[in-house]
């Protein structure tokens, strides 16, 4: 589709201002258009101390996208009427606190079960000591927990870990063994793990890496704990295309996939809503969804030590959008919302015409930048540092010569109606764009400009 095509070719330059203005160490992008990948890319490098480029076969820890391949097993045990969702867990697990046991599968699945987030110390969240063993996560299992199940939306690692318990006592299997087998492989994941200690050698993991603050600078955060226990929580390795991938067959007018539609239906079913946050999320099965309309999405978000990521589904573009990030601060959300809403505003407008297609270009003064984006019959003005790019923010521009254009969408305190126009140097080159009264140059240029008048002020 032109559309996307050229949709696809504005993401990398927004993606690199956005790394560039944030002073972010760098991602990995992926998106998947049905359940074709249609797009990769890796910005910035593996790791501080060597220097060497990122590239997309390198792999992240997943962290909490986990949950959702865990929630799949539960869907295709149920599929092969081995589990019902409202079993309750004890049927299966022996050693549970008593109100633990009653809770059924379903409430585990959909953190409804009342389950303690991560016990009474999480410090292996925080690199203070190793993530639990079998043993230590039935000792916390076995001890009365925070709610009654069924009465709120509860998000709990250690629940998503018992689902885990779940699946070996079913197939008389390890989890990780299974979940591949079932899960992993039936979705054509070639470059998954459910854990780190099964990545094979050789393979190019990306290295973990703090924020800025509060050290003022980065340092490398290995992430190379196994999760053991906690695996079908917060294990899994995997690259951004993968779970692109992943994702995109959970969509249930996904044409292949490995669950049928009517599970895929369960999974991403809205059942709870997060009425503490600034977000509108809700939770299904295995799943976190948020948004209404054409910004509805579902997926899954991850953060593990050095890591945090987000992969999100929009059944308005049928895209799968993936950021993996290897550092504390990288803002997979903001990105991948701000890429739903390039390939959003380019759906509804099309790809550029002929006639509107070389306005294009990244222009700025010392107030900041700006991009010409054409779409359809119309030029696009927005600001690259915005997270959601067209979403309220974009001006229109309407071209009427090869240089001459006039805006006719903006704020009403910017310069709606006024002559726009481009400045060519004697090769033919544009140099300038005017906006009103404002003339607006190129990167260099304007880095030029800056130092020469400021640089003796400081002198």
């Amino acid at each position: 589709m032109p559309w996307l095509k050229s949709a696809i070719h504005y993401v990398p330059q927004w993606i690199e201002y956005q790394i560039e203005r944030y002073r972010r160490l760098g991602c990995v992008v992926a998106i998947t258009h049905g359940s074709k990948l249609i797009y990769e890319q890796a910005f910035g490098v593996a790791d501080i101390r060597s220097g060497k480029a990122l590239t997309p076969r390198h792999r992240f820890r997943a962290a909490s996208h986990s949950k959702s391949f865990t929630a799949a097993g539960i869907m295709r045990l149920r599929e092969m009427s081995k589990i019902g969702l409202d079993d309750p867990v004890g049927r299966y697990v022996s050693g549970l606190h008593k109100g633990l046991a009653q809770a059924r599968i379903g409430e585990l699945l959909s953190h409804s079960a009342g389950v303690s987030r991560d016990g009474v110390d999480s410090e292996h969240f925080t690199d203070r000591k190793p993530y639990p063993s079998h043993t230590e996560l039935m000792a916390m299992l076995a001890a009365k927990q925070p709610l009654e199940p069924g009465l709120q939306l509860k998000y709990s690692n250690n629940g998503y870990a018992l689902l885990g318990c779940v699946i070996e006592v079913i197939t008389g299997e390890r989890y990780a063994d299974w979940i591949t087998q079932h899960v992993i492989k039936p979705a054509g994941l070639a470059e998954t793990v459910p854990d780190i200690v099964h990545l094979p050698k050789r393979v190019p993991m990306a290295m973990g890496h703090s924020g800025e603050w509060p050290l003022g600078r980065r340092v490398v955060v290995p992430g190379d704990n196994p999760t053991h226990a906690m695996a079908p929580a917060a294990g899994f390795v995997a690259t951004a295309a993968d779970l692109a991938l992943f994702y995109s067959q959970l969509a249930p007018q996904a044409k292949k996939s490995f669950l049928s539609s009517a599970s895929r239906r369960e999974m991403i079913h809205r059942r709870w809503h997060d009425n503490h946050s600034a977000y509108e999320l809700h939770y299904g099965y295995g799943v976190v969804s948020g948004g209404h309309g054409a910004k509805a999405w579902f997926g899954h978000t991850g953060g593990f030590q050095g890591f945090i990521s987000k992969t999100a589904h929009f059944p308005e573009t049928a895209c799968t959008i993936s950021v993996v990030c290897h550092a504390l601060d990288g803002l997979s959300s903001f990105w991948v919302d701000g890429v739903a809403s390039i390939l959003s505003a380019f759906q509804r407008h099309g790809a550029p015409s002929k006639r509107v297609a070389d306005w294009v270009g990244r222009w700025g003064t010392m107030w900041g930048d700006a991009d010409l984006v054409p779409m359809g019959e119309r030029v696009f003005m927005i600001a690259p540092e915005m997270f959601t790019p067209f979403d309220g923010h974009s001006d229109e521009i309407g071209v009427s010569g090869r240089d001459k254009a006039q805006v006719l969408k903006t704020s009403s305190f910017h310069s709606p109606g006024e002559a726009v126009r481009r400045v060519r140097d004697r090769k033919g080159r544009v140099i300038e764009l005017w906006i009103g009264g404002s003339r607006l140059i190129g990167k260099q240029a304007l880095l030029a400009e800056l130092t020469q008048r400021y640089d003796s002020v400081e002198k």
